[in-house]
């Protein structure tokens, strides 16, 4: 299975032409039907998580879609913001929420916040104060089971985000009247690929969410669901259905009794519409295995090194060659930096390129870039047709000084 169409294959054989070093290409027209498919229902408010690809055609195709979006640092508001997106269409999310970078949200018009902590709670209570305004706020809820049940989660890792529902219950929500609390939010889980399963982790945490909110003293009018809905990185892997997801969540929003229900889309959202095209350096044998060693890395392309997951690649020339499999490697002096193992041609040479497919999400923006001063990758977007290169490579000359 091919996950480029023949169109795409053509455009990006047309791209490889012009240039010798590594790109971008994003498919906003592909981009465009889908997100058109998944506004359509009225279950669950979609906003966007900028993390994925902060890129200004993406984010603008977004908008044009109806999707809201989801930030968690200045530079992704501010990102947002010049797009012309209203900042009433924000939601900051994020560990990380210093009273400055607060305040700074505040000023742009920020006004829906998810409180990661006490802390968080009341730095936003004395910021709106200051501003005599009212904030909508999201308590972030991170769960928990004992050691001795089964964990639907999938694990009881302590992470950063939110607190667990005991240290949440000792918040005294009438200490902080400039804010609103409006739901709860929750996100433990990432890249999933079946629908019973999220239904699974969605129903168990309905018992001890609506447990919290009575705690606290406020109605779950707000369920943030987060993310994690994932797409296929190999042929053999399922996919998930949109409409069984939005019958499943329907299910779920009726269970809580809640007004609205959200999710955060970044990878399901943009994943699909990016590709990677990288150009063969050399291929070698190395105690019988076949390496081949290509001029982009993790300094461009991360994710591999960081989850172990490599994403689809194949060769961009067709041909009727066997094949055979082949380790690959990108140009940095480390190990870590490996793209994965594919079966190429065998009579693959450094005049050809690997097209890495899914790389809309978690791509450039995600990687490495400055180590060992190789060049930034261009990237390309591509609309009814028409190429836009929306930024050139760059030499290490403009960042180094």
């Amino acid at each position: 299975m091919s996950f480029l169409s023949t169109p795409q294959r053509q455009l990006l054989a047309e791209l490889c032409q012009q240039t010798d070093l590594p790109f971008y290409l994003y498919d906003l027209d592909k981009l465009e039907a889908h997100l058109t498919q998944l506004t359509s229902q009225n279950v669950v408010k979609l906003w966007y998580a900028v993390k994925a690809n902060p890129l200004s055609a993406i984010i603008q195709t977004l908008d044009k879609c109806g999707f809201d979006f989801d930030v968690a640092s200045s530079g992704e508001l501010n990102q947002v913001l010049a797009q012309g997106i209203d900042a009433k269409r924000v939601l900051n999310t994020g560990p990380a929420k210093s009273k400055k970078q607060i305040r700074h949200f505040l000023d742009k018009g920020v006004r829906t916040f998810v409180a990661e902590s006490h802390n968080q709670v009341a730095w936003l209570n004395q910021a709106a104060s200051e501003h005599n305004l009212t904030l909508r706020i999201l308590l972030r809820v991170q769960l928990r089971w004992p050691d001795s049940e089964k964990n639907p989660l999938g694990g009881d890792s302590l992470t950063p985000f939110g607190l667990g529902c005991d240290d949440w219950a000792t918040l005294s929500i009438a200490d902080y009247p400039a804010l609103d609390f409006a739901g709860l939010h929750i996100f433990q889980w990432g890249n999933m690929l079946s629908t019973p399963k999220l239904a699974e982790l969605w129903r168990a945490m309905i018992a001890p969410l609506q447990s919290l909110s009575k705690q606290l003293g406020f109605d779950l009018r707000i369920l943030d669901l987060g993310g994690g809905l994932g797409i296929p990185y190999c042929a053999s892997s399922t996919e998930l259905v949109w409409q069984e997801l939005v019958d499943a969540l329907a299910t779920i929003k009726h269970a809580v009794g809640c007004e609205e229900l959200w999710m955060e889309l970044g990878r399901y959202a943009v994943g699909e519409v990016g590709f990677y095209a990288n150009p063969v350096v050399e291929q070698k044998q190395n105690y019988g295995a076949n390496q081949l060693i290509v001029a982009g890395g993790i300094n461009h392309i991360l994710r591999p090194a960081v989850t172990n997951q490599a994403f689809p690649a194949e060769l961009l020339r067709e041909t009727d060659s066997k094949t055979k499999p082949y380790l690959v490697h990108g140009p940095l002096c480390t190990a870590l930096d490996s793209l994965g193992q594919f079966e190429l041609a065998n009579d693959i040479n450094d005049t050809d390129w690997l097209i890495f497919a899914q790389c809309g999400a978690y791509g450039f923006t995600e990687s490495m870039p400055y180590f060992l001063c190789h060049e930034l990758p261009a990237e390309f977007v591509v609309k009814n047709g028409v190429v836009t290169c929306v930024r050139q490579s760059e030499s290490a000359d403009y960042y180094l000084r």
